[in-house]
Parts: structure tokens; sequence; C-alpha cells
């Protein structure tokens, strides 16, 4: 058998070039879509005006670390009077929530004395305790 050879100008590009380049535009896309589904997220008009305070209950209340480190030994489900045996009135109210259906949840917001830019916000079901988050300014 004689080989076959083909003239110089008709050869086959390799595919690894444009895989590469093709995965590159995929990581590049993603990237960029990602940051613009995230920007568009932090503008929702829904998260900004829910986590505004609604009423201020005191104005000067601070919460110590000690204060958050016995908070968070109570157990969701315990009672809204045992939170308030650890911790003062909160700093303001937020608007309520629908977290489940068919139930209002109360939320407290109080902010931290050692970052002063963060809060810790309490959820309460029907007097019950419910969890926390940490909001961020």
């Amino acid at each position: 058998m004689t080989p076959i050879h083909e003239p110089m100008g008709s050869r086959h590009m390799s595919p690894k070039p444009l895989i590469a380049g093709a995965l590159m535009f995929g990581l590049l896309w993603i990237l960029f879509d990602f940051q613009g589904m995230k920007a568009w997220m932090n503008q929702s008009p829904v998260m900004a005006t829910s986590d505004r305070c609604e009423t201020i209950v005191q104005s000067d209340v601070k919460l110590s670390r000690a204060q958050l480190a016995s908070l968070l030994t109570i157990p969701e489900r315990d009672t809204k009077a045992r939170v308030r045996q650890v911790i003062e009135a909160p700093y303001c109210k937020l608007p309520e929530l629908k977290v489940r259906s068919g139930v209002l949840a109360e939320r407290e917001a109080y902010p931290l004395a050692f970052d002063p830019k963060t809060q810790l916000v309490i959820l309460y079901e029907n007097d019950e305790y419910a969890g926390y988050r940490f909001s961020f300014e």
C-alpha cells in the first residue's frame, strides 16, 4: 500500500484550540451573568424595604458578645419570654413576614455593640423563638 498524502493547504486544524476557546468564552459568560444576577438581586425592592426598621423600640440598645453567646444557647421553639430573659427589648421591629403558609413572623433587630454595621435579626412565630440571622450594612 502506498501512503496517501494530503496537499499542504488541506490539513485539518486540531480541535484543542477550538475547545479551549469555547470553554473560555463559556466561563466568561457565566462570570458576567453571575455578576449581573447578583446586582439584580441586591437591588430587589422587596428585600430593601423589608429590612428597614418599622418601629424604634429602644434607640440605645446594643447587643454585647456575652448576650449574643447566651442567646445562641437558646433552642428554637423556646418562648419569647425566655429570649427576653437573656436580651432586652430590641432596638427596632421590622415588618412582619409570612415565612410559612398562614403564619406571620415577627422580627426584631439588635445592633451589635462590637460591630455597629451588623444587626442580629430575631424571628418569632406565635411568641416562639424561631431563629435568627445577621444583617450586614
